[in-house]
């Protein structure tokens, strides 16, 4: 479907661009309009992030640089100065499409959105294969990809991405269809039969993943009907969520210093310092200039993030871009659709303290200080700081939690129960007539109460006579 001609790889290889310790030599390069405004990353650190993009998918970067562009040619993105310049960096100059010599570079990435037509011209004048930041980050993901249903959301993006960019490259196998005489017509071309084929897997992908979609809601469902609040990790790609879930959950999740080292999301059960128990839930990490593509078909995923009572923004505090990275994290949160939770049930969790300065540690220590709970500075590697997170997690959910003071008879034994199997038993007072408690519940399972118990919410008639003591009365 996409042009043949040069050295490719599937986005579901196990080892990417790489061949046993033979590994394709790469050029990236990062286009920078010199007018552009408000960002917040430097031309430089955008590149560096690039290449390690492509370290990602095991190439070998033997060159990489920030090209300067005044306006962006429609043709080619670059000049014409720029794109000979290139093509005699990558050394394929005026050989034949199999003629390969030691040192050719046999991928050029790009660090922005290339179009069809700017992908196919590249190609031909560096005589190379040629793909943008869209589909190296589809490449990673394809390569990460583990469980069924992050194949199948890879799978969505990459043929969503490649519908467009289908070549003509066996017009051979174009058929004829019917017809006598003058009236057969060319029938249906290849191109047209790849775009039909990849439109009609596109549908049944989509509805595959509506099913997915409809598991993931009857299960979120299910943990609604249990008094276990959720916590979602969420954070910049590589800013060490996985490595924070291990140290928190004892699990063993993979965690490398690799940009989406892990994609498919994994939840975990933990116990709190003060007892209560909560999930934990490592999603895949974010990144800029995310590919819709991506964020459409990962969104069933990222949906747990709705379903989350608290949110753990984890971010690389050593790296210099730092502030940036949270500026994105917080775009791509706000898109899908959790604005409202940021102000309430957000925690930024400052991670990979051990490699912090003095200086920077007493900034983030003062500026945590402050925070009320709101701010966390964390060690995923040595675990300094991670009692002091739980602990900020369960003050944040116990201010979120409704709490009611109850009188509970004896004999109502389901009722008792429910409540220790439903709620936050904060204290209990076995009295002469009654047990007197104290519990915390979420919103579901305090709305599930009232609708079960409307009595102990009925307001107490007014009379001359003493009044009895209130059978419940929120704290």
């Amino acid at each position: 479907m996409t042009d043949s001609t040069f050295p490719s790889k599937s986005v579901s290889s196990d080892k990417g661009w790489s061949n046993d310790n033979d590994r394709t030599a790469c050029l990236v390069v990062h286009p920078h309009l010199k007018n552009e405004r408000g960002n917040l990353r430097s031309p430089q650190a955008r590149l560096d992030e690039c290449v390690g993009l492509a370290l990602a998918i095991h190439v070998d970067v033997v060159h990489s640089e920030v090209i300067n562009i005044a306006r962006p040619k429609p043709a080619t993105l670059f000049g014409q100065g720029v794109v000979e310049a290139l093509a005699t960096t990558i050394g394929r100059v005026d050989k034949s499409k199999n003629e390969w010599d030691e040192g050719d570079i046999g991928l050029a990435i790009v660090d922005a959105s290339l179009t069809p037509i700017q992908q196919r011209n590249l190609e031909k004048a560096w005589n190379c294969k040629v793909i943008d930041r869209t589909g190296l980050i589809l490449e990673i993901f394809g390569e990460r990809a583990r469980t069924s249903e992050g194949s199948l959301q890879v799978e969505l993006a990459a043929l969503t991405y490649q519908r467009s960019r289908l070549v003509r490259s066996w017009t051979h196998l174009e058929r004829q269809r019917g017809g006598l005489g003058f009236i057969g017509g060319p029938g249906e071309s290849q191109i047209e039969i790849d775009r039909r084929l990849i439109d009609e897997r596109i549908v049944r992908l989509k509805k595959d993943l509506t099913d997915v979609k409809r598991t993931r809601e009857l299960h979120r469902k299910s943990r609604r009907n249990t008094p276990y609040p959720i916590v979602a990790l969420v954070g910049y790609t590589n800013a060490g969520k996985s490595t924070l879930f291990n140290r928190l959950t004892n699990a063993k999740v993979f965690a490398e210093d690799l940009l989406f080292a892990t994609l498919d999301p994994t939840m975990r059960s933990i116990t709190l310092p003060s007892g209560r128990d909560v999930i934990l839930s490592d999603t895949v990490g974010f990144i800029s200039e995310l590919p819709h593509e991506l964020v459409a078909a990962f969104h069933a995923t990222l949906e747990e993030v709705h379903e989350a009572d608290v949110i753990l923004h984890v971010r690389d505090a050593s790296h210099p871009d730092t502030e940036a990275q949270r500026a994105d994290v917080l775009d791509v949160l706000k898109t899908l659709g959790v604005e409202d939770k940021l102000e309430d049930c957000l925690i930024e969790v400052y991670n990979k303290s051990d490699l912090l300065g003095d200086e920077e540690i007493e900034t983030i220590s003062t500026r945590a200080d402050r925070s009320e709970g709101r701010i966390a500075m964390v060690s995923a590697i040595t675990g300094q700081g991670c009692e002091q997170l739980l602990n900020d997690v369960n003050e944040l959910l116990s201010a979120r939690f409704a709490s009611f003071e109850l009188d509970i008879p004896y004999s109502d034994g389901q009722l008792l129960s429910w409540l220790y199997s439903h709620g936050e038993v904060i204290s209990r007072q076995d009295l002469e007539g009654h047990i007197a408690l104290t519990v915390r519940m979420n919103d579901a399972n305090t709305s599930r109460f009232k609708q079960k118990h409307p009595e102990f919410f009925e307001p107490v008639a007014p009379s001359t006579e003493e009044t009895e003591p209130k059978k419940w009365s929120p704290t």
